[in-house]
């Protein structure tokens, strides 16, 4: 991992790193639920995604609702959307007090550990990063968005136990996505882009970090993805400790970069859905190439989808993204 790193920080040559999964299962003619369910099906649709547009670095599933599943919380799995928590598991102290920190063998957590072992076993050409998703957003879907950010306020100590929990557990979640042979993990945190800067240092930053102290080392780094972010609290997450940031199209990068010290990697954060999904191969490539053009002074950037990318993006698009980066690297 710290030779990816220092790849990224020495060579003028610009990385691409899209989040592709829902293409790659498409690309197999599989399902949402299906790749949802059966770590063979998700493996087989992280391969096909690589493959086919040529990767050096793919991810795993970028799924925010494994974790709270694990914990108890409802699930609704439609066949071609992403999946959503359904309900409120959480409603009181009493309830965070009782709550388990679950085992690894809970819920669909062994598909998502399998899917990585079958990765590395048989994409070893690659880079793969796990995922997983942040602490506050995990407690904001066991205890409810909305109800969690008036709580921040009105009971602290009650979400602050809660995220001891959830830290608690991603740490044992983290730890055996790195055993499997990762070279680091996707800690997707966007329910932390609705804080001000103080309350994600104290609601989010500070559990990522006492995540990142116990799983990121030399081999095994922590990306801490905010799509969320608009600027206000870069700061909270430069402070989390993690060696990547990975920002959505909410945030004007330039702006992150020029926050963000240089030894730190800064990744994103072309539109997913207006761009990728929704327009055409010239307009993606346009973008792409304004976007690298505007960070061209900054070393430690890597060019990346905003956020997952959603189901049915169209196939020529993500083509004429990766094409973009490869006509601007021919030019430096």
């Amino acid at each position: 991992m710290k030779e990816w790193i220092d790849s990224v920080l020495n060579h003028k040559r610009r990385q691409a790193f899209p989040l592709i999964t829902h293409p790659g299962i498409e690309l197999m003619g599989a399902t949402v639920k299906s790749a949802v369910s059966d770590g063979r099906v998700q493996y087989e649709a992280i391969r096909a995604a690589s493959e086919t547009f040529h990767l050096s670095t793919c991810s795993s599933m970028m799924d925010l609702t494994v974790e709270a599943e694990a914990f108890g919380a409802k699930v609704n799995m439609p066949e071609d959307e992403t999946p959503r928590v359904v309900g409120r598991l959480l409603k009181e102290m009493s309830d965070v007090e009782q709550l388990q920190v679950p085992a690894l063998d809970q819920g669909r957590l062994p598909a998502y550990l399998l899917a990585n072992q079958l990765c590395v076993s048989n994409i070893k050409e690659r880079t793969l990063f796990s995922g997983c998703i942040g602490p506050f957003s995990l407690a904001g879907r066991l205890y409810d968005m909305s109800e969690i950010m008036v709580s921040i306020y009105t009971e602290p100590e009650t979400i602050l136990l809660l995220l001891s929990k959830c830290s608690a557990f991603l740490v044992d979640y983290c730890k055996a996505m790195k055993s499997t042979g990762t070279a680091g993990v996707i800690m997707a945190e966007p329910a932390a882009g609705l804080l001000s800067d103080e309350d994600c240092r104290l609601y989010s930053s500070d559990f990522v970090k006492q995540i990142v102290q116990e799983v990121q080392d030399d081999n095994f780094t922590v990306i801490l993805h905010n799509c969320g972010n608009s600027g206000q609290c870069t700061q909270a997450m430069i402070e989390s400790g993690a060696n990547a940031l990975h920002f959505g199209n909410a945030i004007d990068i330039t702006e992150a970069l020029s926050e963000c010290p240089p030894h730190l990697i800064v990744m994103g954060n072309l539109d997913p859905v207006s761009l990728f999904k929704q327009s055409n191969p010239d307009q993606v490539k346009q973008s792409t190439l304004e976007l690298l053009n505007r960070t061209k002074n900054y070393p430690n950037f890597v060019i990346s989808s905003g956020c997952d990318l959603p189901p049915q993006t169209p196939l020529e698009n993500i083509r004429a993204f990766l094409e973009a980066v490869e006509e601007f690297n021919r030019s430096i």
